[in-house]
């Protein structure tokens, strides 16, 4: 699957613009605030119906303008697809694939997946560990699509378990009650935790190969790291009988696969801890790469590499590097910059230069 052409209508600070895209390496460049983000943000928009940079969609609109409109050109191996997104504040948010109304575009089996590295996705390496376990069930998602059911499942039957721990407490129901929610539960958590683990499993090697090839030394890894130490429903079930006091007590269940981590380590210490900003940010470059590779494996397309700003706090070799991964790897990347020349090579035919500036394309120069 290859994006052709991007084209926005009212979306940030570009009135219109039509972007065409690059197989490979696409560079787009320019001065801070010329607009380069808003573009990445655009085809995550037009690809996922949602925006990768705010929950307030109304930010989108263009200012003074009524409603945005993106849309999306796409090929791949049945022929070519166009994906169309609009969104009017206060209104229901209109998406199309190939014309026809859709209600998510996160359903459809003809967007490409996309892989974002921005500024702020820092904390997935130093933030809390809920963002981390937010972004391991995307990947079990992204690999084995018909697995959501059990992050849903399990999120369901946990405020259900929570409503039942309120009721206990205010004297509306006994504690004999909780047990059948308990092992309902413990199997959804066993098959949550089961599909983590695999999918870390699968990303641990390419992660490591890849820290090590942009220069983060100190053996990198991660690992999954459960809550729980259950195999099976039986055990967690018991697990969470045994705790069922404190449970009462905070009024919320306490142990699960809802307070499990993804721990990323450098000489055996976590990087959220005792990582540098530099060290942190290969370290999500590595994840970020592995995940692509590992969903490569199994699906018909590598994801799409939105890398933003990527280039700034990375040294010359390092550069050098990340660009050699992405040259050698499937699929397409667009990389943000405020200097053309911090990619290195981008003067070689395999790549495309398109070059912004206050919401206006200048130019570009499309890969041979």
């Amino acid at each position: 699957m290859r994006v052709l052409t991007l084209s926005v209508r009212d979306f940030r600070c570009y009135s219109a613009a039509e972007v065409a895209l690059g197989e490979g390496i696409t560079v787009v460049w320019g001065p801070n605030g010329a607009g380069k983000t808003n573009l990445l943000e655009a085809l995550y928009f037009g690809c996922t119906g949602r925006s990768c940079r705010t929950t307030n969609e109304r930010e989108v609109v263009r200012f003074g303008a009524a409603a945005a409109r993106v849309v999306v050109n796409l090929r791949s191996g049945d022929g070519e697809h166009e994906l169309a997104v609009g969104f009017e504040p206060g209104q229901p948010k209109r998406m199309l694939v190939d014309g026809a109304p859709v209600e998510r575009m996160l359903d459809i089996a003809e967007r490409p997946l996309l892989s974002v590295f921005m500024p702020d996705r820092l904390e997935l390496v130093k933030g809390a560990p809920g963002v981390r376990r937010a972004h391991v069930d995307q990947v079990v998602a992204a690999l084995w699509p018909s697995r959501t059911l059990a992050r849903r499942s399990y999120a369901h039957a946990l405020a259900q378990r929570n409503a039942l721990l309120a009721r206990i407490r205010s004297g509306r129901a006994t504690r004999a009650t909780l047990s059948a929610w308990d092992l309902q539960l413990a199997g959804h958590g066993i098959a949550l935790m089961n599909d983590r683990a695999e999918a870390i499993r699968a990303a641990a090697s390419p992660f490591a190969r890849y820290a090590e090839e942009l220069g983060l030394s100190g053996s990198p890894a991660i690992e999954y790291r459960p809550r729980s130490r259950a195999r099976t429903p039986e055990e967690l079930a018991q697990e969470l009988a045994e705790r069922v006091d404190g449970d009462l007590e905070r009024g919320f269940t306490g142990h699960g696969p809802h307070r499990d981590e993804l721990l990323l380590t450098r000489v055996g210490r976590e990087l959220r801890s005792y990582g540098s900003q530099g060290q942190q940010r290969l370290a999500l470059l590595a994840l970020l790469l592995a995940e692509r590779e590992v969903i490569s494996a199994v699906r018909p397309f590598p994801p799409v590499m939105l890398l933003d700003d990527v280039m700034s706090e990375l040294d010359h070799d390092r550069r050098r590097a990340l660009v050699e991964v992405l040259r050698s790897s499937a699929g397409q990347a667009i990389i943000t910059t405020t200097d053309a020349e911090h990619v290195p090579g981008v003067d070689r035919d395999d790549m495309a230069l398109l070059a912004v500036s206050e919401g206006r394309l200048l130019h570009e120069a499309a890969a041979a």
